[in-house]
């Protein structure tokens, strides 16, 4: 077996062993698409007649609710996507602390096919997750204009920001001894689509709020999916969207390698 096919074998090994855990322990999957749904629910009901009132432009035409539904599912989208990292963490971590990782290293597998089971596993569970928002969305108003091109491209947005995430995750489940403390360092990620522009426009914002918004990872994501979702202006959105993507996911791989290839007594 060339090394290609060996490596793939055993990634694909390690993703039915990822799947195979999802389907024994569905809450995570339903908890990623959960929290979404409730603060879609919270802000569209609770907030979305004022919040929509003001957005103007396009949204003119709508009644509030109507048009912060459109404008704020991008965001509610991200923060579930944020959320996985979480659950991701708490994966890896407790992997790691449970000693069955200290018995795949004595095993003649790929040894960064463990770690690509965890992120095409939790990548499969976060892209569940989110058609699950996307179709609640929908039932509560939500009406995108995007045609089938469009559309395709808005999920391969959505894949490049969950890949990117996942791999952050795996490193944020390494670095930390416990899985206490794995748990607690990707919470900092869901604040982001709070403070972007996944619940108001950045303009509306102080000044040093408005520039940290502006140029924090999520904001260009979350723009890149408006303006492909109905139509409105992407400027250099999408551009700035690979590019945290990219980085990202570069950064997570290399920190994730060499925590996972560091002397194994933790």
């Amino acid at each position: 077996m060339t090394t290609m096919r060996y490596a793939l074998s055993d990634s694909a090994t390690m993703l039915r062993r990822n799947l195979r855990h999802a389907l024994r322990y569905p809450s995570l999957t339903l908890l990623v698409a959960g929290i979404p749904v409730i603060f879609l629910l919270l802000f569209v009901y609770v907030f979305g007649e004022t919040l929509g009132a003001g957005l103007g432009g396009a949204a003119g035409s709508l009644d509030g609710r109507a048009a912060y539904v459109n404008y704020v599912t991008p965001g509610i989208i991200l923060l579930g996507v944020a959320g996985t990292a979480q659950g991701t963490a708490i994966s890896v971590a407790m992997d790691m602390t449970e000693g069955i990782i200290a018995r795949f290293r004595t095993m003649a597998i790929f040894r960064p096919s463990i770690l690509t089971g965890h992120v095409v596993g939790s990548t499969i569970q976060t892209m569940l997750g989110m058609a699950i928002v996307i179709g609640v969305a929908l039932l509560v108003g939500f009406r995108p204009t995007a045609d089938l091109i469009e559309w395709i491209a808005t999920i391969g947005v959505l894949a490049m920001i969950t890949f990117a995430l996942t791999w952050l995750s795996v490193a944020l489940g390494l670095a930390p001894k416990t899985v206490e403390a794995a748990s607690n360092l990707p919470m900092p990620l869901m604040l982001l689509p709070f403070l972007g522009s996944g619940f108001v426009p950045t303009d509306s914002m102080p000044a040093a709020l408005r520039w940290f918004a502006d140029y924090q990872p999520f904001t260009p994501v979350m723009e890149t999916l408006r303006g492909l979702l109905f139509g409105t202006p992407i400027g250099d959105s999408a551009v700035l969207a690979v590019a945290w993507c990219a980085a990202i996911t570069l950064v997570g791989y290399l920190w994730a390698k060499k925590l996972f290839n560091r002397d194994p007594a933790r």
